[in-house]
């Protein structure tokens, strides 16, 4: 699973890069492939990295919608960019995505805020992705044409 988990974190760095420079995401991705096949020092980008980011532009207001809605105390502008891209990641994968156990999406998503955000950042995103687990079922069913 390693290369599930790198994937993710190529996915998570995608979001995180096209949040910062304000550019659309499939841009950033389509950027870090072209770089990829050019400059052999560039890790390749992976299949799942782009299943990952292509699901998350697909769904991207609702996604944003959904973490607003539940992030309680935390508006979408206010929330820290590493942790507004993990969750976008994490909400993806975990709603929409069905052969990975909502578990694994939960503790690599913890990781990716482990590694790269503040102490706190770990628990707020379990606690609130935690809440997309549990609201999923009726998530899927608010989706309806988009699932």
């Amino acid at each position: 699973m390693a290369a599930r988990n790198t994937a993710r974190k190529r996915a998570f760095q995608i979001l995180f890069e096209g949040d910062q420079r304000g550019a659309d995401v499939l841009t950033v991705l389509a950027d870090w492939i072209r770089l990829s096949r050019s400059d052999t020092r560039q890790p390749p980008v992976s299949e799942y990295t782009m299943q990952l980011v292509e699901g998350y532009a697909e769904h991207a207001r609702r996604i944003d919608e959904l973490i607003a809605q539940y992030a309680v105390g935390w508006t979408l502008d206010r929330m820290p960019v590493v942790d507004r891209n993990i969750l976008r990641l994490g909400a993806y994968e975990l709603i929409w995505v069905d052969e990975t156990p909502d578990a694994v999406v939960l503790d690599e998503m913890v990781q990716l805020a482990k590694e790269f955000s503040t102490d706190e950042s770990p628990s707020f995103v379990n606690g609130l992705l935690g809440r997309l687990k549990e609201l999923k079922p009726s998530l899927r069913r608010d989706t309806g044409a988009e699932a």
